[in-house]
């Protein structure tokens, strides 16, 4: 027979659940209920499953944040001592360890997540879900060398414990921080190490599924940051035809492993995720309207998942998507649109300082762009200085580098440009990506022709398009094409620069790109003016008339829009009151986050 007291607290117990479960539940009368049971000092383990019960509580349904860590900090203090209590003490450390990420207080939250590593060796899953943890807090702090050394000791652990797609899962975890810390050496092993372990994989077809989907987002990732857009297509099929597959079974995580119940991000998640890759691709590759369908498609899905459960996660994709879609728009010659764009991506980041912190740089990049396509060359310096200033990330360096460059080289600044020539050697580029270094070329071959160094010019150009047509990159061949053609006009080449900027006008068209249409189409008005095909002429010229009204209009439309004045943010926190109208319709660090399905 339970004592009178123990009947109580047991009772109160009872009570708090109904309420909890109630339609619609009574919050404030649980939390009251919960309390209540301390006054008739229940044993230890009633206790501290209280404290942690009324912590979940108060942090799901309550602004209390305060009280709410105090429970948690009861319940992880009381259930450290009492043996066979898992859940309650692993669960306490967990989210108060989550809990003092949130507010900034990373130095008190990793000691306790040590600690209950430490006492979690016996409990597969805790011990394993702690350990993602850690490990997460220190990739967030850009200490990705320690980040991977956990994660190993993460692998080795799960391999001993017969938590084989757990292993897996550590591995694909520790390539995707190498792949963050752009150690390429290293992340190749590790890819290649994971995915024999999936081919062979003779567990649930799920579990194998969703590993794969896993394992291709980083090798799509891996491809696409080295720039090889052509080499990429083959893993970019095949992993929008396993998401599909994926998206079209109920999820399953069954195996024989309790520590084999882990998700790196929910399949709704990776849905969104293939989509950005695939805008990633598209605009790598210059296929600008498939960039703009897919990011279309992306930002509906985020809407939707977004009013289910707004995760910080669905915001940064958000983020990435307008980042690429933007530069999409100014190579489309919509400036106007691409300007709205910047204010709903800067308004995300005003509602979070997190992503401003990670995002800042790539904002400055975006405004540096649209102020270059707009001619506010000094206000085009400033963004791309105030990005290199905040930015370590190689190849947004190098991108930034390279588009400063033309700046000066438009403002006919030779001292300046000189002192960037080292950062923009494509024999001595920081960066690894083919696309770079194939772009940087172009820049070195614009700098001779404004020179008038023709022939050094057509050397820097023809090494861009190998570089350029060795991996499908449209964009710089029809760049690179015409400024060809521009050359053999200035040297009296006129069928050698037929040849050149007839291809480019039918790429262009194609991407489409309206500047190098513009561009080509007054060098065709020439070249057709030379033959004397007055027809062909007139042609040209009537393209070149329409292409500089349409960049005309989009000009004055953009540069009256209150956003404009965003050009003028180079430091700071963003400004405020600057008008927003993001569409109805409107990442690789991404967390690596895991729970139970």
């Amino acid at each position: 027979m339970a004592s009178s007291q123990d009947a109580w607290y047991l009772s109160l117990l009872g009570l708090a659940e109904y309420f909890r479960t109630s339609s619609p539940p009574m919050i404030k009368l649980c939390i009251q209920c919960l309390q209540a049971v301390f006054h008739f000092k229940p044993p230890q383990r009633v206790e501290a499953r209280t404290h942690l019960q009324l912590g979940n509580i108060l942090l799901s349904h309550t602004k209390n944040i305060d009280l709410a860590k105090n429970h948690l900090e009861q319940a992880w203090m009381l259930s450290q001592s009492i043996t066979s209590f898992d859940d309650v003490k692993f669960e306490a450390a967990s989210v108060l360890a989550e809990l003092l990420e949130q507010q900034d207080q990373i130095a008190v939250s990793k000691p306790i997540l040590r600690k209950a590593i430490e006492l979690s060796q016996h409990n597969v899953y805790w011990h394993c879900r702690l350990i993602f943890q850690l490990a997460q807090i220190h990739a967030t702090e850009k200490d990705y060398t320690l980040a991977s050394s956990l994660l190993g000791v993460g692998v080795d652990y799960a391999h001993i414990s017969n938590a084989y797609y757990t292993r897996i899962l550590f591995l694909l975890s520790k390539g995707m921080l190498l792949l963050i810390d752009k150690k390429h050496q290293e992340v190749q092993p590790v890819l290649s190490q994971a995915g024999h372990l999936i081919e062979t994989w003779t567990g649930a077809v799920y579990q194998r599924e969703y590993l794969k989907v896993y394992f291709l987002v980083l090798q799509v990732c891996h491809y696409l940051m080295a720039g090889q857009v052509k080499g990429v297509k083959p893993c970019l099929k095949q992993l929008q035809q396993t998401i599909q597959a994926i998206m079209a079974t109920d999820d399953v995580f069954t195996g024989p492993s309790q520590g084999d119940m882990f998700l790196w991000m929910p399949k709704e998640h990776l849905y969104v995720l293939v989509y950005l890759l695939t805008v990633m691709h598209s605009m790598q590759a210059g296929y600008m309207e498939k960039a703009q369908k897919y990011t279309d498609k992306a930002l509906i899905h985020i809407e939707k998942l977004k009013i289910l459960d707004n995760k910080p996660i669905l915001s940064v994709f958000q983020l990435m998507l307008l980042e690429h879609i933007i530069m999409c728009r100014l190579v489309m010659g919509n400036k106007s649109q691409a300007l709205q764009e910047i204010s709903s991506a800067a308004s995300l980041c005003r509602q979070c300082p997190r992503l401003l912190e990670a995002h800042g740089p790539q904002l400055h990049t975006l405004l540096g762009l649209y102020a270059m396509s707009m001619n506010c060359m000094e206000e085009a310096e400033a963004q791309f200085i105030a990005a290199l200033n905040t930015s370590q990330e190689r190849e947004l360096w190098t991108f930034s580098n390279l588009n400063l460059a033309i700046v000066y080289l438009r403002g006919k600044r030779e001292a300046d440009f000189t002192t960037l020539f080292d950062r923009i050697n494509p024999d001595n580029l920081p960066s690894h990506s083919h696309s770079l270094k194939a772009a940087a070329y172009y820049v070195q071959g614009l700098q001779s022709f404004f020179q008038g160094r023709y022939n050094e010019a057509k050397r820097f150009l023809r090494e861009t398009l190998k570089m350029a047509n060795a991996e499908d990159l449209n964009r710089l061949t029809s760049g690179s094409l015409v400024l060809l053609g521009h050359i053999f006009l200035s040297l009296g080449n006129s069928r050698e620069s037929m040849n050149m900027v007839t291809p480019a006008m039918q790429l262009a068209s194609k991407i489409p790109d309206v500047h190098v249409q513009l561009w080509a189409s007054a060098i065709l008005k020439d070249l057709h003016r030379i033959c004397g095909d007055i027809q062909r002429e007139n042609e040209a010229y009537q393209r070149h008339l329409s292409f500089s009204q349409i960049l005309l209009n989009d000009h004055y439309q953009a540069s009256q829009m209150p956003e404009h004045s965003l050009v003028q943010w180079t430091q700071g926190n963003l400004p405020e009151n600057i008008a927003s109208n993001p569409q109805s319709t409107s990442a690789l660090a991404v967390a690596i986050g895991l729970g139970r399905p």
